[in-house]
């Protein structure tokens, strides 16, 4: 896919804009698996597509209040002023809502998005929760048991309780699925409120004390670690 591969967008949402008759061959609306050659001029919204990058992947630690998004018709803080300041194009791997923190992936690399996004493959995520009351055995097991949402049951990998902070009871949670809003919606269903949400981890990757707004790229021994998790997830699935 020559849109993933020049770092505009993943796979998926490259079919999307296909579809929306946004992108061009050769001045000709481009369709779902037409197949482009080197020397074939194609644009995305009339603009060409540059020439392939250097595949790269860079970890922000999103701030609280800013959303995941490059452009925000609302005008509210988005993560393309982190993203704006690299020297590459880069758009955001998922999603963190606008009131969590923590680790998000930027990158130009279509495959490794599409291989960390897609639904059938399951790298696990780890998540810090504050929360507003007691956490006591049965919350835990109530948890670690699973929760029934209306849109299907949520089962977390790993269920522990960290030291608290500010007061407030934390605990540490691991799960391998993306769903919107899945943490917080698990523990509203029992009975809890959310205080702070933080991701700390994605596969073998870790927030460490990276501050929050910091972005650094990853090592080469990070990204080849983050290419075998999902490999190994792929494996696991078929």
């Amino acid at each position: 896919m020559v849109l993933s591969a020049a770092g505009i967008c993943s796979r998926r949402h490259a079919e999307n804009l296909i579809r929306q008759g946004r992108v061009t061959v050769n001045g000709a609306v481009a369709q779902l698996g037409q197949k482009a050659h080197p020397d074939d001029e194609i644009r995305l919204d009339g603009a060409p597509v540059l020439a392939r990058q250097e595949k790269v992947c860079y970890l922000l630690n999103k701030p609280a209040g800013v959303v995941t998004t490059l452009s925000d018709p609302q005008g509210r803080p988005s993560i393309a002023r982190f993203a704006d300041a690299l020297p590459e194009r880069v758009y955001p791997i998922g999603r963190l809502d606008r009131d969590s923190e923590g680790m998000l992936l930027l990158t130009n690399d279509g495959d490794l998005a599409n291989g960390l996004m897609h639904p059938r493959y399951h790298v696990a995520k780890t998540y810090v929760v504050s929360l507003d009351g007691e956490v006591d055995a049965s919350l835990l097991q109530r948890l670690r048991q699973g929760v029934e949402l209306e849109d299907g049951a949520v089962r977390f990998l790993s269920v522990t309780q960290v030291p608290p902070q500010a007061g407030q009871p934390r605990l540490r949670l691991v799960i391998a699925e993306g769903r919107k809003r899945i943490v917080r919606r698990a523990l509203t269903a029992v009975g809890r409120q959310v205080v702070r949400l933080v991701r700390v981890e994605i596969g073998p990757l870790a927030l460490g004390d990276l501050a929050p707004g910091a972005v650094r790229p990853l090592t080469a021994q990070e990204f080849e670690a983050l290419r075998a998790a999902i490999t190994a997830a792929q494996g696991s699935s078929s």
